[in-house]
This record gives C-alpha cells, sequence and structure tokens, in this order.
C-alpha cells in the first residue's frame, strides 16, 4: 500500500500525454485524504486533534487499516510543501467521486476544520473553495458544516462526518 501512496503522490503533477489514468481505489483515499491534510494545515500547523480527526475518518469512511491510514497521513504531510498542490487531488476527485461522495467530503473537511476547537480563515476559506471547485452547492456545503457543529454541540466530538455517534 505504501508503495502505491509514493507512486500516486509521484504522479500527481500531471496527466499523461496519452489521457487521464484510471486510478486504483487506495489512490483516491490518498487524494481525500491529502485533501483533509492540507485543511488542517491551513492554519500554519497540524496539531494532535486534528491529526487523530483526519485518521479517523479516514479509518473509518474508506475502511483503511490504523497502521497504514497512519503512513497516509505521515506521507500526505511530509508532500504537502511539495509541489504537489491541491489541485491535483480535486481533479482526481472530482472525476471520480459523484456527487454525494463529494458533499461527504466536504462535511469532512468542515469536520477536520473545526477539530482544534477554532475555526480558521484560512480553513474556511479553503473548504470553501474546495466546494466551489468540486461543484458541491453552497446551500449542500452550509447544510454539512451545520452537521459537523451540531455534533460539536451536541458533545458529539468523537462522531465524525459519516460515523456521528461514535
Amino acid at each position: 500500500m505504501l508503495n502505491r501512496i509514493k507512486q500516486f503522490f509521484s504522479e500527481m503533477g500531471g496527466e499523461p500525454a496519452d489521457g487521464p489514468t484510471r486510478h486504483s481505489e487506495a489512490e483516491l483515499h490518498v487524494a481525500a485524504a491529502a485533501m483533509l491534510i492540507e485543511a488542517a494545515m491551513m492554519d500554519g500547523a497540524i496539531d494532535e486533534r486534528e491529526r487523530e480527526r483526519i485518521a479517523a475518518l479516514i479509518e473509518r469512511h474508506f475502511g483503511i487499516q490504523r497502521a497504514e491510514v497512519d503512513q497516509i497521513v505521515a506521507r500526505g504531510e511530509s508532500k504537502q510543501d511539495a509541489s504537489v498542490d491541491i489541485y491535483s487531488f480535486l481533479r482526481v476527485v472530482n472525476a471520480h467521486f459523484d456527487y454525494e461522495e463529494r458533499v461527504q467530503l466536504i462535511e469532512m473537511l468542515w469536520d477536520v476544520a473545526y477539530a482544534d476547537g477554532d475555526l480558521h480563515d484560512h480553513e474556511a476559506n479553503l473548504v470553501r473553495r474546495v466546494a466551489g471547485m468540486l461543484g458541491v452547492e453552497d446551500r449542500d456545503s452550509g447544510a454539512a458544516r451545520k452537521r459537523v457543529l451540531t455534533r460539536l454541540a451536541e458533545g458529539g466530538g468523537n462522531g465524525d462526518a459519516l460515523h456521528p455517534h461514535g
């Protein structure tokens, strides 16, 4: 799995000359994970609560074993400053996720943005921009944000975007 992740990150720079590449399910998971990591790092750092929230979201949503999730998160963090940008990941997600999956990803991004207890302006801006680039309507992004805030207000901090009760 880790070799596939490394290969995916090295190939994310652009489309090959002979057309778009079909990405494996694991590669799509990495693309989504990288977007979550980018959201967490928008305030300049990723703290342990954000890291744990990302790992829980990836593990639960994609059914990836925790050891592999930890590798994905570590790899994503190390690539954050590299030339790979979020637009490469957006292109992959947009091409391979249906609308409902994109809304779920936006909810996961809101979940990560609030994981440290403080929504930074850069985090909110990123989630809004990503929603727009993924074609997620404002009302659906707003509803996703409200679901996250409701869970937090109800003490549902142990839940996540797809498993709100734990």
